[in-house]
């Protein structure tokens, strides 16, 4: 297992997918190791995945100072790793609250990022976040889904902050396009994956400064590709547009019928949008 250091000392393991050109790749949940990413629906047959596991979860050390979870003081854990694997310059990919910590390392190093991907990723970084609302819109998109009825009053409890492990278990379906075999194995290890400590202290106070953040990256000249499902609550895909309208360069792909996980709903349609966004060359006449 590849290892590198962090600058506070910290140990940082990554694990690499793949073969082809790398690809770095943060996860989510917050701080949810980043073996659920698994190839990325098949994405490491065209492209090296370098899956990050971030400070205190997966096979990274968890470091000396708590504080150091917090999302804005991890960009120095990201930019320690490409200067290990001696990048000049990264295609990034970010899942769900991974993309705050990639927005964040694009705003402080935006020479250092090719190409960023978010993957139904959030953007507090930029002062868009969701709502309770986004979150029932979408919940009523899926009443004719077997599961629903169950599932409706613990997926609102999440929401509401009134939940228990239980009821994170019962919602589990919302956040899939698909509640199949494949999806219920993947959201039963989300418990044993993630650091609750470190999750918590994530979006602490102080990790976001959107108007700085917006400044930064008025101006950057690498390609975004904003991707959304289209029953996706974080972010709904309206949302979703107005991330990518904060980016100059940004595209927006929408894919049917997924959820916040579409490389499992449907990995062909996910690996051929992002192997094309990957592979564009812009016309630099």
């Amino acid at each position: 297992m590849p290892t590198c250091t962090a600058a506070d000392g910290t140990v940082l393991a990554y694990h690499v997918v793949g073969e082809g050109p790398p690809l770095l790749c943060l996860p989510g949940g917050p701080m949810r190791a980043s073996a659920y990413l698994g190839d990325l629906g098949g994405l490491a047959k065209w492209r090296r995945l370098v899956l990050l596991d971030l400070r205190g979860t997966g096979d990274s050390s968890v470091p000396a100072d708590p504080a150091s979870y917090r999302c804005d003081r991890q960009v120095a854990d990201v930019e320690a790793l490409r200067a290990h694997l001696g990048l000049d310059r990264v295609d990034l990919l970010a899942h769900s609250a991974g993309g705050d910590l990639a927005l964040l390392y694009a705003a402080r190093h935006p020479r250092r990022v090719r190409t960023l991907t978010l993957v139904t990723a959030r953007a507090r970084a930029l002062g868009v976040d969701f709502s309770a609302e986004h979150r029932r819109e979408v919940a009523a998109l899926r009443t004719a889904e077997p599961w629903f009825e169950g599932a409706r009053d613990a997926y609102g409890r999440i929401w509401d902050g009134s939940a228990t492990d239980a009821d994170f278990d019962t919602a589990a379906p919302f956040f899939y396009g698909r509640w199949d075999a494949a999806a219920q194995a993947h959201a039963s290890s989300e418990v044993t994956q993630t650091s609750d400590e470190a999750a918590e202290r994530y979006a602490s106070p102080g990790a976001f400064d959107p108007a700085t953040a917006r400044a930064a990256l008025a101006a950057w000249e690498g390609r975004v590709l904003v991707y959304a499902g289209e029953l996706d609550s974080g972010p709904l895909p309206r949302v979703a547009a107005r991330i990518a309208e904060l980016l100059p360069g940004a595209e927006l792909a929408v894919q049917p019928g997924a959820g916040h996980f579409p490389w499992l709903d449907d990995p062909d349609s996910f690996t051929r949008t992002v192997t094309a966004f990957l592979e564009e060359r812009p016309d630099r006449s």
